[in-house]
C-alpha cells in the first residue's frame, strides 16, 4: 500500500532504513497533476528498484511573478490513487513551509545552460528547479532518478548538476509519452480550450515535418526553423514563442546541424504555454 510522507525527517528515516538493507531506491520528482508520462517513469522505477518514492511538490521557486503557481492544478487524492494502482511505495508530499522553513540564503546558479530556450523565456526558472531537486536528492537519497525527455533542457541541466556536484545518482531520461493524436502529455493541457486542444496536435506534426526535412538531407537550421514556424502559424491560433535548434546535451545553438541536436518549440495559447521537442542525429 502506498504511504504518504509529509515531513523531511520521516522521509529520511524511511530511506535510511532501506539503504541499510542494501535495497535500491528509485525516485521521480513531480509537481503532481499526474498523467501517463509520469506513470510511465514510475512503472520503470517499480520494475527496476526495490523501493519507489515519488514527490508531489509545487515548487514556488521555479515560477515567475506572472506565471501560474496559484492556478497550477493540485489533486493529491487523485494522484495518490493513480500511483497506488502501479505499486509506488511512498509519496513524499511536503508543504512549502516544510521545504523552505526559512529564507534561502544559499542558492544555486545554473549558468550558460539556463540562458537559452526556456531559461531565456523564464529567468530564474532553472535555478528554482536545481535548488528543489538538490534538496529532494538529499532527502530521498535515490540510486536512480527519472526525468521525462519532454523537458529535455531540464534533463540536460539535471544531468550536469549531478555530474558537477558528485551526486551518486543515475539519471534516467524517459521518452515523451503522447496522446493518441500526438500531443505530448502535460499537466498544463487542461488549460487548453476545446479549439486549442484540436490545434495543439500540430506541435508534434511540425516536428515530424522537421524530421522529414532532416532525413532528406537538410542541415541548415534556418530552413527547418522557418518550416516549423510557418506550419504552426498557419495551423494554430497560438503565438509561436520560440523554435530553436541546439546541440544536445551541450545546448549550443546550431546554424548547421551536426551530431545530436535538439529541436525545441514553444507555443503560447490563451492560458497554456506548451513545449515540445525532438532529439535527432548521432550523439558524440
Amino acid at each position: 500500500m502506498t504511504k504518504i510522507v509529509t515531513t523531511i525527517n520521516d522521509m529520511q528515516e524511511i530511506v535510511k532504513s532501506y539503504r541499510s538493507q542494501g535495497e535500491t531506491i528509485g525516485f521521480i520528482p513531480t509537481m503532481g497533476a499526474l498523467h501517463d508520462g509520469h506513470l510511465k517513469m514510475m512503472c520503470m522505477s517499480v520494475e527496476n528498484n526495490d523501493v519507489t518514492v515519488i514527490s508531489v511538490f509545487v515548487n514556488p521557486l521555479q515560477f515567475g511573478p506572472n506565471e501560474d503557481f496559484d492556478a497550477y492544478p493540485r489533486q493529491i487524492d487523485q494522484d495518490v490513487k493513480a500511483v497506488e494502482s502501479i505499486n509506488v511505495d511512498y509519496v513524499f508530499y511536503p508543504s512549502v513551509g516544510e521545504m523552505y522553513p526559512d529564507q534561502l540564503d544559499i542558492t544555486l546558479k545554473v549558468g550558460r545552460l539556463a540562458e537559452v530556450l526556456e531559461g531565456a523565456q523564464r529567468p530564474g526558472h532553472f535555478e528554482g528547479v536545481v535548488t528543489v531537486v538538490n534538496k529532494l536528492f538529499n532527502i530521498v537519497s535515490p540510486d536512480y532518478a527519472y526525468f521525462g525527455k519532454k523537458d529535455a533542457q531540464q534533463l540536460a541541466i539535471i544531468e550536469k548538476m549531478v555530474k558537477d556536484f558528485n551526486h551518486p545518482i543515475q539519471i534516467v531520461g524517459v521518452d515523451i509519452v503522447r496522446e493518441e493524436d500526438g500531443l505530448a502529455k502535460s499537466s498544463r493541457n487542461v488549460y487548453l480550450t476545446q479549439e486549442e486542444r484540436k490545434e495543439a496536435i500540430h506541435l508534434n506534426e511540425s516536428l515530424q515535418i522537421a524530421r522529414d526535412l532532416y532525413e532528406k538531407g537538410e542541415r541548415q537550421s534556418c530552413v527547418i526553423i522557418q518550416s516549423i514556424t510557418s506550419y504552426l502559424n498557419n495551423n494554430t491560433s497560438g503565438h509561436v514563442d520560440e523554435v530553436a535548434i541546439y546541440s544536445y546535451p551541450e545546448l549550443v545553438e546550431q546554424k548547421w546541424m551536426s551530431g545530436q541536436v535538439f529541436i525545441s518549440l514553444a507555443v503560447k495559447f490563451s492560458k497554456a504555454r506548451l513545449i515540445d521537442n525532438m532529439i535527432i542525429g548521432e550523439g558524440k
